[in-house]
């Protein structure tokens, strides 16, 4: 018994992070994802390092085909007519009006196809002033509103890691499935359409709830403040995050086990909403007590005292912690010439197991053209 997708082709459109992402979980999950590429250089992030096997390529392009075809030709674009005719999803992320410029409208794609999928992602949705604009992952933090809450005013830097454009893909994988299973019901659904700035204000709706039903602006600081969530450097210079919530038991508990009895008389600290009031003062008072100590030893004190407490790591340490080696996180990948590398597994579970996860290494570019153009009948270039 194969992957719940097994069967399902995908013809993916797309470039960088947000398309290919999408597509990548659809694979993970057993689909066969043909991405189409340009015959020079191909996906954009292929080179973004140098070559055409870029680390950020890899991260976003596991278990699929490749297939060069050049839409500025007319056998590029009718062996891409072809495949979307003999496909279930089309998924693709270019600005509106390109497919047109293809002959490949919306009445022309349900002409090949009635019961393709087309999959739509754009930066702002396919009409409004925005767009036509281009759109990337800090351009969509920040109409969101999102950048406020990382970007410090005083000394504004741009941090982090992509979120727009990852929650976007999750978004338009979720789209697509719905689609899938609405269209084996009988509920025929030909287009789905996401945009990235829609699916970045959706994915951190507490703000604005903050916002319309509280009148609290959001900042960098409020979400750990109305959380009790801390971090703190220890003895050896490593960092450690508490999370103290609102249980009060989470509140007791680390007063006694940072020894900090005093703690409980401090007006400033009597409540949790004291807490929120004055975090900044809570954070003071005990940094210092975080000094005495490793971060392994207090990571087990807070532990052994059933207290949310987790080093903060950087990434070269992620793969060594022994839950995430019990979890078997990361996995080796192998291409015939590209050699090794690592991929993170997909994080959905079938009945205890991801045993059928699809396990091919990102493609070279046009790697499959020539077998996926004898399937569609056409001769091979």
């Amino acid at each position: 018994m194969g992957p719940p997708l097994n069967g399902l082709r995908v013809v993916e459109l797309t470039t960088m992070i947000t398309g290919p992402l999408a597509g990548m979980m659809l694979a993970d999950l057993g689909a066969d994802v043909i991405k189409v590429e340009q015959p020079n250089g191909g996906d954009p992030f292929r080179s973004f390092r140098g070559g055409l096997y870029s680390p950020h390529f890899c991260s976003y392009n596991r278990n699929k085909r490749s297939v060069a075809l050049d839409l500025r030709s007319e056998r590029g674009v009718a062996a891409l007519r072809k495949l979307i005719a003999r496909s279930d999803v089309l998924l693709e992320n270019f600005r509106p009006g390109v497919l047109d410029r293809l002959d490949l409208s919306e009445k022309q794609i349900s002409a090949l196809n009635p019961r393709v999928i087309h999959c739509s992602i754009t930066g702002f949705g396919p009409t409004g002033p925005y767009a036509s604009r281009p759109a990337y992952d800090a351009i969509s933090q920040a109409l969101s509103g999102m950048s406020s809450l990382f970007v410090e005013p005083e000394s504004p830097s741009i941090s982090g890691p992509t979120l727009a454009d990852n929650v976007t893909a999750h978004i338009a994988c979720h789209g697509i499935l719905a689609a899938v299973v609405g269209r084996n019901d009988g509920k025929t659904v030909r287009r789905v359409e996401v945009n990235m700035l829609d699916s970045t204000v959706a994915f951190m709706p507490d703000p604005f709830g903050y916002l319309h039903q509280m009148g609290l602006v959001s900042d960098t600081r409020l979400r750990a403040h109305t959380s009790q969530s801390y971090a703190f450097t220890c003895a050896d210079g490593k960092l450690i995050a508490i999370h103290l919530s609102s249980q009060e038991k989470f509140w007791i508990a680390f007063v006694d086990a940072l020894g900090r009895p005093d703690l409980l008389s401090d007006p400033r600290f009597a409540s949790r909403m004291a807490r929120i009031e004055y975090y900044e003062d809570l954070r003071e008072a005990v940094s210092a007590d975080f000094r005495r100590r490793s971060r392994a030893e207090w990571v087990k004190i807070f532990a052994d005292a059933d207290l949310p407490v987790a080093p903060i790591y950087d990434v070269t340490e992620v793969g060594d912690d022994p839950h995430i080696r019990h979890l078997d996180t990361f996995f080796q990948l192998h291409h015939s010439t590209e050699g090794s590398i690592t991929a993170i597994r997909r994080p959905i579970r079938f009945d205890g197991s991801r045993e059928d996860q699809p396990t091919r290494a990102p493609p070279t570019l046009g790697e499959h053209t020539d077998e996926v153009l004898r399937e569609l009948d056409l001769s091979p270039n």
